[in-house]
Parts: C-alpha cells; structure tokens; sequence
C-alpha cells in the first residue's frame, strides 16, 4: 500500500512539474496559479487511466504504435484535462504538438529522477542492510 501511494505521488509530481515547465516555455499553453492542483490531478489520472488501456489496444492492433503510446496518453490527457476547463489552456496547433512532447519527455526523466532525490535515505538504508 506504501509502495503504491509512493509511486501515486511520484506520478503526481512528475506530472506537475511537466505541466508547470510546458507553462514557462510555451506562449499559448497557460496554467493559472488558482486550478494548477485540479488541472495536474486530472491530468494524471487520465494519463494513469489511458497509458494501459492504450497500451493493451495497440499491442492487440497495431504493434508498430506500441512505443508510441506514452505521447498519444500525453495527448489524450492534455486534451481532456483542456476540455475540462480546470485550469489549463493550450491554444494552436503547433503548441499542442509541443506541449504534448515537452510534458511527455520530462514527465518521463521526472518520474526517473524524482525518486533518486525523494527516497535517497530509503534507498541508502537498503543499499547498506544489502551491503552487510
């Protein structure tokens, strides 16, 4: 249960600073202060809810999308947490297109990194009680 909330927050907040660094590069693709919070939960939860079933299908139909199925949930999810008006505005073709691999490329290194910083003293306790 640890392990899954560990890994629910990780998402979150990978998800978030995707979302907030897209806001600071891109001119049309704005994230108010005010629905940041409900604009990353519901971008998350899309994109958890969305990455396997589209994995599933892609496997079963078209396997040559197989590795692009974490920039098409990128998309999707944008898409929809956009549509939901919680907070997020993309506008334009050409800031979809970027936002969508902007948010997906450092969402990945964030959901990488993040828990080499996050969880340093957990990982040096097993590394030691391993070492010993």
């Amino acid at each position: 249960m640890i392990r899954m909330l560990a890994r629910a927050a990780l998402f979150f907040g990978a998800s978030a600073i995707a979302l907030a660094l897209a806001a600071l590069l891109l001119d049309n693709f704005t994230l108010s202060a005010k629905g940041f919070i409900f604009a990353v939960a519901i971008f998350a939860l899309t994109q958890a809810i969305l990455t396997p079933f589209l994995l599933k299908a892609t496997v079963r139909n078209a396997a040559a999308l197989t590795s692009a199925v974490g920039l098409i949930a990128t998309l999707v999810s944008l898409i929809v947490t956009d549509l939901l008006n919680v907070g997020l505005n993309i506008s334009g073709a050409g800031t979809w297109l970027l936002a969508a691999l902007i948010v997906w490329l450092v969402g990945m290194i964030a959901a990488w990194l993040l828990p080499l910083f996050l969880f340093k003293k957990a990982l040096e306790g097993r590394n030691n009680s391993q070492a010993a």
